[in-house]
């Protein structure tokens, strides 16, 4: 009588790292995704996306770091800048786009001008405006492999613009401090009294952002430089219905100074593995800086709420 081996589980959510948004040391970059390369994670999303400023990792010190990950079975992606302000900008963003070893996320317009005209696949980042079906099959046209929704939509419109291309990976912002604007000004030297060009590097002194807070003391957004984040981290961990239903099937998770591997698990033991979504959502909670976990955006509502599904 013949045996048949089980293969391994069935996960119906991949795991994505996102770039780290924030500026630590060469060290800490290094050390976190060390981290990362032991965890269960599918991919990682590599690369300075915020403010070219930030010289800790160059483009040859990320494809390195991108090899090293990519040896220990994850799949790696190369983000480029969200802001283009310069030519030396430009140069960069070409660079990454030649590169042939790792596929790209593109971060604005001109990176998928660059990439369409080298016929390259590419992935869309969050912050490529796709709000319909007929714009999400144009970008398909263009070359896009895979989509990163904008993290102001809703899931159940995720669903709507994704209906007719469920062949396309869909992503979604999962957990962290959601990108919500950029800007040419930097926030963090304003805050300082400096100016953008004589900025002293402040926001290393900030490993999640600078914290914002209302008049009456509530946390409310963060300043990172040049990028304006959520106060509240999105969490996703309790829509696992929701989400699949959307047709989403990959997750992206936003990395933290603190807890972020303790993050990444409790999202694979409730998304692939059976796990509580309420244990894990109270946990994670528990470990949350300034701001707690929301997910207004993701139920139709205002982005800083948390709504307790049914």
């Amino acid at each position: 009588m013949k045996t048949h081996q089980a293969g391994p589980p069935v996960r119906d959510f991949q795991l994505t790292v996102g770039p780290v948004q924030y500026h630590w040391s060469r060290s800490e970059l290094l050390s976190f995704y060390a981290r990362v390369a032991e965890s269960s994670v599918d991919s990682i999303v590599l690369g300075e996306v915020v403010c070219s400023r930030r010289h800790e990792m160059k483009t040859p010190d990320w494809l390195a770091l991108a090899r090293d990950l990519r040896a220990t079975g994850k799949e790696v992606i190369i983000a480029t800048q969200v802001l283009i302000e310069s030519e030396a900008d430009v140069r960069v963003l070409r660079r990454i786009a030649e590169e042939p070893e790792f596929i790209v996320e593109a971060g604005d317009a001109s990176a998928l001008n660059v990439l369409v005209e080298m016929k390259a696949s590419f992935i869309l980042g969050p912050h490529i405006n796709v709000y319909s079906k007929p714009a999400l099959r144009e970008y398909v046209r263009l070359g896009a492999v895979r989509w990163v929704a904008p993290v102001e939509l809703s899931l159940a419109a995720v669903a709507g613009v994704h209906a007719d291309e469920r062949t396309l990976p869909t992503e979604v912002f999962a957990y962290g401090r959601l990108p919500l604007a950029f800007s040419a000004r930097c926030f963090t030297a304003r805050h300082h009294r400096l100016s953008k060009d004589q900025c002293e590097f402040r926001c290393r002194d900030d490993d999640d952002g600078l914290l914002l807070s209302t008049a009456d003391g509530r946390p409310f957004l963060v300043l990172n430089g040049i990028q304006t984040q959520s106060a509240g981290l999105q969490c996703l961990i309790t829509e696992r219905t929701e989400l699949l239903a959307a047709g989403v099937s990959r997750l992206r998770l936003s990395p933290t100074s603190q807890h972020f591997i303790e993050a990444v698990e409790a999202f694979e033991r409730v998304m692939n593995r059976g796990g509580n979504a309420d244990e894990a959502l109270l946990a994670l909670n528990a470990l949350a800086p300034p701001g707690g976990l929301v997910n207004g955006f993701a139920a139709a509502r205002a982005g800083i709420e948390r709504v307790q599904r049914p």
